[in-house]
């Protein structure tokens, strides 16, 4: 599969986020491909965006937002958990998305060794904190550029998802955000069941 371009990334974050379903998040490791497809996603647009990290501002922590599209912004959270998204949209202006659970397609072995106890189980790759510790991510790739042939760490195109086949909802977690941020419908589910095979 090709490597997704920058032009992609390129694009407000919540249009990058319904793009991105049904893509191919690729992370190569001591030799092994391992690739996931994505099938959900969650847009932050913006400093503006009070569930965005960008709201406070450009720090150490969101310059990579403030960047070029198409850079992982990998960031830690509440002590424990490494989480991937793609910035999106033009230099200087903050956004990106969340990667939130990815459906296994190759290197699942690897995959399992990563992620034991509950490999393979229903629901194993479903959380954006899964998924990484899955593949292998840590804050080690934080900035890296997703759009290079030779990287490590890349998407690429995969299968096309129908809209009649994506659902939407409010955005995970944002108990303390302020309305309308906390409710906006930002986040982008692929039901695999209902696309063609």
């Amino acid at each position: 599969m090709p490597i997704i371009t920058r032009e992609f990334y390129n694009r407000p974050a919540i249009v990058v986020a319904r793009d991105l379903l049904g893509c191919h998040l690729v992370h190569s490791l001591d030799g092994v491909r391992m690739v996931g497809m994505i099938c959900e996603t969650e847009a932050y647009q913006g400093e503006e965006d009070q569930g965005c990290h960008a709201r406070v501002g450009r720090t150490q922590r969101t310059a990579v937002m403030y960047g070029d599209p198409g850079h992982a912004y990998i960031y830690f959270t509440y002590g424990m958990h490494w989480l991937l998204n793609a910035v999106t949209g033009p230099v200087g202006m903050p956004a990106a998305v969340l990667i939130r659970a990815i459906n296994a397609l190759e290197g699942v072995e690897m995959m399992t060794v990563k992620r034991p106890h509950l490999a393979q189980k229903r629901g194993w790759l479903n959380g954006p904190a899964k998924l990484t510790q899955a593949l292998g991510l840590n804050g080690q790739l934080n900035g890296h550029d997703l759009c290079e042939p030779d990287s490590e760490l890349t998407i690429e195109s995969g299968i096309i998802i129908p809209d009649e086949a994506v659902s939407t909802s409010a955005r995970v977690g944002l108990n303390t955000v302020p309305e309308p941020w906390k409710s906006v419908p930002w986040r982008f589910l692929a039901d695999l069941e209902k696309v063609s095979a």
